[in-house]
C-alpha cells in the first residue's frame, strides 16, 4: 500500500505552494481526495488562494473546484484566465456546473456563461431557468443508457465505448428507441449475470422516479423512503432527462436544516457559512430578529405596567414572575421544536391541526400540573421550615402558582404547536416560528393569564 500523506503535511505543502505531488498517483491511486485538499483551502489566508489553485495542473483544478466553498469558487473564476476558467466551468459534471452557476449573480454568471460551449450554455439556461428549489437545479445530465433487447455483453460493450467512469453509472437506465425510461439496473447485476442474458431478462420491473417539477424536498423525501443511491428525473412523457445523486441530495438536506436550525434560533438564513460570513453580514441577519423581538418583549413591559397596583399592594407576586413566565415559554419552544420537526418529516401536515391540538392541549394540562405542583410544594415548603414568609394567605398564594402554572403551560404549548402550523398554511416556512418568538409572545400573555388568576384568588386578601 502507498503512504497517504497525512493532513498536518498537506496544509503544509499547501501553504508554502509546494503541492505538485498531492495528486501523484501511486499503484494506480490518489495520494489524497480532492475533498482533502478544498477543505484545506479553507486555511489557507484569502490572498494565496489564487496562487496556490493556479499552481494546481489544469485537470486537478477541475477535481478540487466543486469541493470549494461558494466565495472561493467566485473569486476564482472572477480572476484566472478566461482560458482556464472556461476549461474548469466546461470539464465540471453537470450538475457540479449548476451548482456554481446558481450561485453567482449578475456580471459573474454573464461572464461564467459566455465561457460554456455551445450546447452546455444552452443547457444550463434551461437548467437555471427552473426555479432554485427544483430537482432540476441538482440534476445531471451525464446518465449510462441501454435497450432492453440488448444482451448483458452488448450492454457492457456499449457502456465501454460510449460512457465515463463516473457517478452515475453505478446505475444503469432502460429505455425505448424514443428515450423513454423503462426500467433502471445497478451495475452488479449486469457482472453478475451471463453474458448471453437479455437485459430485459435482469430487469425486475419497479422503478423509482422523480419528475423534473418536484421539489428537492421531494427528492430527499424520495431517496429515504426507498434507500437509493441514484434516481432517475423524467418529465411529463417519462422520457429520461438526467439522474440525481445521493451525494447531491445530501447538500440539499444539510443545506435545508441548517437553514431550519437557523431560522428557529431566531436569525436569518446565513448565505455562506459562519466562518465565512462577514462580521457585518452576521451583525444584520442576527439584529432584524433582535429588533423584533425586543420589541415584543416591550410589550411585557406595558403588561406589567397595567398590573402595576397588584404588584404594589402584594410585592411577592413579583417574585415568582420569572418562574411562571418562563415556564410557559419553555413550553412553547418545545411544544414549536416538535410540531416543525414533524412537519418537515412529513408526519404531520396542515389538516392534524385538530389532532396536534388536542394532543397539546392534554400535553400542556399534564406538564401543567406537574409543575404547579412542585410550584405549590416549594412555597409551603418555604413557608413552613421558615425560610421565607410568605404571609397568612401563603396558601393561596400556593394555589395561585399552581394554577397559573396550569394556564401559562397549557397556552404555551397551545401557541408553540399551532404558531407553525397556520404559518404553514400561509405559505410561510414554519421554521420562522422561532423558540425566541413563541416565548416572546407566551412572555406577554403569560403575565395576563398570571395576574388575572391572581386577582381571581386573591381577592379580598392579599389584594384588595
Amino acid at each position: 500500500m502507498h503512504n497517504i500523506m497525512n493532513l498536518k503535511e498537506i496544509a503544509h505543502k499547501i501553504r508554502s505552494g509546494d503541492i505538485s505531488d498531492l495528486f501523484n498517483r501511486k499503484n494506480g491511486s490518489k495520494t489524497i481526495h480532492p475533498a482533502e485538499v478544498a477543505r484545506i483551502f479553507t486555511a489557507v489566508p484569502d490572498r494565496n488562494v489564487l496562487k496556490i489553485f493556479l499552481s494546481l495542473p489544469a485537470d486537478d483544478q477541475v477535481r478540487v473546484f466543486p469541493y470549494m466553498d461558494e466565495k472561493a469558487q467566485a473569486r476564482i473564476l472572477d480572476s484566472i484566465p478566461d482560458p482556464s476558467a472556461a476549461f474548469i466551468l466546461n470539464h465540471l459534471s453537470s450538475d457540479d456546473r449548476t451548482t456554481v452557476l446558481s450561485h453567482l449573480k449578475g456580471l459573474s454568471l454573464t461572464h461564467a456563461l459566455s465561457k460554456l460551449d455551445v450546447g452546455k450554455r444552452d443547457l444550463s439556461h434551461d437548467i437555471l431557468g427552473f426555479p432554485e428549489n427544483s430537482v432540476a437545479r441538482i440534476l445531471n445530465t451525464d446518465f449510462a443508457t441501454i435497450h432492453g433487447e440488448s444482451t448483458i455483453a452488448e450492454a457492457s460493450e456499449h457502456l465501454r465505448r460510449h460512457h465515463r467512469d463516473n457517478e452515475t453509472a453505478n446505475v444503469i437506465y432502460v429505455v425505448d428507441s424514443e428515450g423513454r425510461l423503462v426500467d433502471d439496473i445497478p451495475i452488479r447485476r449486469l457482472v453478475l449475470n451471463e453474458p448471453d442474458k437479455k437485459v430485459a431478462e435482469v430487469m425486475d420491473g419497479f422503478i423509482t422516479k422523480l419528475n423534473i417539477r418536484d421539489t428537492k424536498e421531494e427528492a430527499v423525501a424520495k431517496f429515504k423512503e426507498y434507500d437509493r443511491v441514484a434516481l432517475p428525473v423524467t418529465n411529463d412523457e417519462n422520457l429520461l432527462l438526467g439522474v440525481v445523486t445521493v451525494d447531491d441530495v445530501l447538500d440539499v438536506a444539510e443545506e435545508k436544516d441548517t437553514a431550519e436550525i437557523q431560522k428557529f434560533g431566531g436569525v436569518e438564513e446565513l448565505d455562506y457559512p459562519y466562518v465565512k460570513t462577514p462580521l457585518f453580514s452576521l451583525l444584520r441577519k442576527r439584529a432584524g430578529w433582535l429588533i423584533v423581538l425586543f420589541l415584543g418583549e416591550m410589550f411585557t413591559a406595558t403588561a406589567m405596567g397595567y398590573y402595576d397596583k397588584e404588584i404594589s399592594n402584594a410585592v411577592v407576586l413579583a417574585l415568582f414572575i420569572p418562574l411562571v413566565i418562563s415556564s410557559g415559554g419553555n413550553s412553547g419552544s418545545q411544544a414549536a421544536t416538535l410540531i416543525i420537526r414533524a412537519m418537515a418529516l412529513k408526519e404531520i401536515g396542515i389538516k392534524d391541526w385538530w389532532y396536534v391540538m388536542r394532543r397539546e392541549i392534554l400535553s400542556g394540562l399534564s406538564l401543567g400540573i406537574v409543575l404547579g405542583s412542585i410550584g405549590f410544594i416549594r412555597i409551603s415548603v418555604w413557608h413552613v421550615m421558615n425560610w421565607y414568609d410568605y404571609g397568612p394567605h401563603w396558601v393561596l398564594l400556593a394555589v395561585t402558582i399552581f394554577f397559573s402554572l396550569i394556564g401559562i403551560v397549557i397556552w404555551g404549548t397551545l401557541m408553540g404547536s399551532m404558531i407553525p402550523i397556520v404559518l404553514k398554511r400561509l405559505g410561510i416556512d414554519p421554521a420562522t416560528s422561532s423558540a425566541p418568538f413563541v416565548a416572546t409572545l407566551v412572555d406577554v400573555t403569560g403575565l395576563i393569564i398570571y395576574f388575572s388568576i391572581a386577582a381571581l384568588i386573591l381577592k379580598g386578601t392579599i389584594l384588595p
